[in-house]
């Protein structure tokens, strides 16, 4: 028994730079290509960090859902639906895939969709600051419940000691009127080596034991740095995507990059002939998430 992936959906044009239009576009992208209506998705779970306008309150989540049509009626007999943010940086995701398994595998619900992106608060799209690393995108993740042994395996996380490997806060003390429009990030200077270093340790843990052929085993991981899936790709042996499974947009997409380029490679055909993906994330901490997913016959 295990949770399957379901349908995905993305955005990233260039029309806006809000990442709530952006999440919800993707949310509907989604259940449009599941073939299911907004009332059937029980769970929405939001795993991005960059909002629009530093937007604190309320959850972002419940503002995707609202644009996203989901569970907006009321009535005693309507399904119910509810939204909660999780926020754990680039292994925000993977995290949410931990609690929809939860859910999911005690029938709480039937579906839950994992929503996340990131964007300059300025939402200025590509005029943002050339300091800001992330790029602005969208992504969405209809999970379900399978009775078959296909789909996600135990997630297994690691945080590695020593100070934090990258930083994003609102800096108190000099922002003055921009606190809506202004964000810092902070990278130490080695910060590429220590979160390469957190993914290999816990990719080797997740790896171990799961028995998955590494000849048919992709592997799909964030992007903080335009070598790091290459790097982490060679260090476990296993192959990555390549260039026909990366995400259309360019640099690093942080909370929905795992979403991107699973959806990449799904619609470029890039999964063909692949029997499980290794999910790997990376940043912040320097931490890391992994998990062994096991590709069901019929997306294969």
């Amino acid at each position: 028994m295990g949770v399957i992936i379901t349908a995905t959906g993305v955005s990233h044009d260039t029309d806006t730079a809000s990442v709530i239009e952006h999440s919800s576009r993707a949310a509907r992208a989604a259940l449009e290509a599941a073939s299911i209506g907004p009332e059937q998705v029980g769970v929405l779970i939001n795993t991005g960090i960059y909002r629009d306008s530093n937007m604190v309150e309320p959850a972002i989540a419940a503002l995707i859902q609202k644009a996203a049509g989901i569970g907006l009626d009321y009535t005693e007999t309507d399904p119910k639906s509810f939204s909660f943010d999780l926020m754990n940086g680039a292994c925000g995701v993977l995290n949410a895939v931990q609690v929809a398994s939860g859910l999911l595998e005690t029938a709480t619900t039937e579906r839950v969709l994992v929503v996340s992106g990131d964007t300059h608060p300025s939402m200025t799209g590509a005029a943002a600051p050339q300091g800001f690393p992330y790029t602005t995108a969208g992504a969405a993740m209809l999970l379900e419940h399978t009775d078959r042994p296909e789909g996600f395996g135990p997630v297994h996380v690691d945080l590695l000691d020593g100070e934090p490997a990258v930083e994003g806060f609102v800096d108190m003390s000099t922002m003055g009127t921009t606190g809506r429009t202004a964000m810092t990030v902070a990278r130490a200077d080695d910060f590429d080596v220590r979160i390469l270093d957190a993914a290999v340790s816990v990719a080797t843990r997740a790896l171990d034991g799961s028995g998955i052929d590494p000849a048919t085993t992709v592997l799909i991981s964030s992007q903080p740095t335009s070598g790091f899936q290459t790097a982490l790709a060679e260090k476990l042996g296993i192959r990555s995507l390549g260039v026909d499974g990366e995400p259309r947009v360019a640099g690093d997409t942080h909370t929905a990059a795992l979403t991107l380029a699973y959806h990449r490679a799904v619609t470029a055909d890039g999964m063909k002939d692949v029997t499980s993906a290794l999910f790997v994330a990376a940043g912040a901490g320097p931490s890391a998430a992994a998990t062994v997913y096991r590709v069901p016959v019929m997306a294969a």
